[in-house]
This record gives C-alpha cells, sequence and structure tokens, in this order.
C-alpha cells in the first residue's frame, strides 16, 4: 500500500514540474485583469472534474471574487446565460475529446469568450479549437487499469488552488476580507479571536 502513495507522489511531482509556466502566468494575469474589468472567473468540467472545479469556485468566493461553476454539459442547454462578455472561462477536460466538451469549446469561441482549456493531451479536438491551453503532463491515473479519475483529479485540485490563492493575492485581498467571508466553523472562530468550545 505505501508504494501506492509513492507511486502518487512521483505522478503528482512529475504533473506539476511539467506546468506550462508561460500559460501559468498568462492565465492568473488574465483573470485578474477580467476581475477588474468586471468579469468573473468561471470554471467548467464534467464528471469527477466537477467537484474540483467548486472546490476552485468556493475558495475564490472566500477571497469575495465573483467565481461561478459552469457544468460542462448542461452548459448548452441555457447555462451558458451565465457566461458574460468581459468573463474568463477555464474548460477542464482530461481527454479534451468528449462530446460535451467539444461542444462548449466551440460555442465559448463562437461568442468570442476568453476561454483557457485545462487538459492533459496535447492532441485533442478541444485544442484545435481553442487557442488558449493549459496542457500539462500525466504518467497514470494511478489505478490498476490507469482509467479512474484519480491522479488527475488531484493535479487539477492542487494547480487549481495555487491558481485561486494567486488570484486572491494579486488583486490585494486581506485577512479581514477573508474573515467577513467565513464567519462561522473553526476557522470563524479563530479569525474572531474566540474559543471554538
Amino acid at each position: 500500500m505505501i508504494d501506492y502513495y509513492s507511486e502518487v507522489v512521483n505522478t503528482i511531482v512529475d504533473s506539476l514540474e511539467s506546468i506550462p509556466i508561460e500559460a501559468y502566468e498568462e492565465i492568473i494575469t488574465e483573470s485578474v485583469l477580467t476581475l477588474k474589468n468586471g468579469g468573473k472567473i468561471i470554471a467548467s468540467g464534467l464528471g469527477k472534474n466537477v467537484p474540483i472545479c467548486e472546490k476552485f469556485v468556493g475558495t475564490l468566493n472566500s477571497l469575495g471574487i465573483d467565481a461561478r461553476f459552469l457544468h460542462t454539459n448542461t452548459a448548452v442547454h441555457g447555462d451558458l446565460g451565465i457566461v458574460g462578455k468581459n468573463d474568463i472561462v477555464y474548460l477542464l477536460s482530461k481527454g479534451g475529446n468528449t462530446h460535451e466538451t467539444v461542444a462548449l469549446a466551440e460555442q465559448l469561441k463562437n461568442r468570442g469568450t476568453d476561454t483557457w482549456l485545462m487538459t492533459f493531451t496535447e492532441h485533442c479536438k478541444s485544442a484545435e479549437i481553442l487557442d488558449k491551453r493549459f496542457i500539462m503532463h500525466l504518467i497514470n491515473e494511478g489505478d490498476e487499469w490507469d482509467i479512474v479519475p484519480n491522479n488527475s483529479t488531484t493535479v487539477y485540485l492542487i494547480v487549481l488552488q495555487g491558481i485561486a490563492l494567486e488570484i486572491g493575492k494579486r488583486m490585494d485581498v486581506t485577512l479581514d476580507d477573508f474573515r467577513i467571508n467565513h464567519p462561522g466553523g473553526g476557522i470563524g472562530a479563530r479569525l474572531s479571536g474566540k474559543d471554538l468550545w
């Protein structure tokens, strides 16, 4: 069992070392510019990427940053209305070839929306549609079939959390800002100087 965790750590490190630095800087810069221009950050994904997107959005919201989740599947069934002309969209898809992801990529491109494809697959249909790509390497998923969404979602989570925190820093979010948005639970108690119990 310990060997499993060692392999997971090695896979995650390999993925993090493959982060495209130029794209990393660009997506953060564009996100900050979007927010300063009155737009919002939208994260879209399918399947097991849904809770990853929601965590990213939740972190940004706790920092007082306007962010929303857009389910890739329901986007083309009316939910595209959430996307404004000044928004930026992070479109997550490990393979980049699912029908829903490709359809949404096409719609966002036609709208002229600032859209970033985040994937582990360099040559995919979505990458052919979208000009802005954040492509990382993934050794494997870590399961015996190399198919269960496991390592890929973990890497997405780590990278998006890092991006969220960096955006917060560049937007000059303070601890007082965070305190206002998080009055409850252990964090709220700690920030208010009160004993949780």
